[in-house]
């Protein structure tokens, strides 16, 4: 009786990710799509692509620490479908592509130029291409 109860810890143990290393990695492509988004909104301004939205300019830094957040809120959501879901990579990329394409609505809508929306469109779309993989491997199929 014990040995089934050992084995039936291990495999429900084994269903579900561990969340530390889930974090880690969570938290190593939110820097990574932080910088990435940063070098792209600062080629956009090189290149001559205004950061101004709205009349007001938005500093390359600011590119990096919205990343951040919502690569965070990404995180957060990960853990929180990993003890609650089955399927959990396909909830997980799904969900996270939808909110993706949401969180384009707003640079199509914003009071900017069209190629400052672009690029706004553009390093959504690079942080999405880091995160959302890289936090998809470390759940459960």
């Amino acid at each position: 009786m014990t040995t089934t109860q050992n084995a039936a810890t291990v495999s429900t143990s084994a269903a579900r990710p561990a969340v530390r290393p889930l974090i880690w990695t969570g938290l190593a492509a939110t820097a990574a799509a932080s910088v990435a988004t940063m070098a792209v909104a600062a080629a956009g301004s090189a290149a001559g692509v205004s950061l101004d939205v709205s009349s007001a300019p938005i500093p390359v830094t600011g590119f990096g620490v919205l990343t951040a957040v919502f690569s965070l809120v990404g995180l957060v959501l990960a853990v929180v479908l990993a003890r609650t879901v089955r399927d959990l990579r396909r909830v997980f990329v799904r969900t996270t592509v939808v909110l993706t394409v949401l969180s384009l609505v707003p640079d199509v809508i914003a009071d900017a130029a069209l190629s400052t929306r672009v690029l706004l469109m553009v390093t959504h779309l690079v942080a999405a291409a880091i995160v959302i993989p890289a936090v998809a491997r470390r759940l459960s199929a």
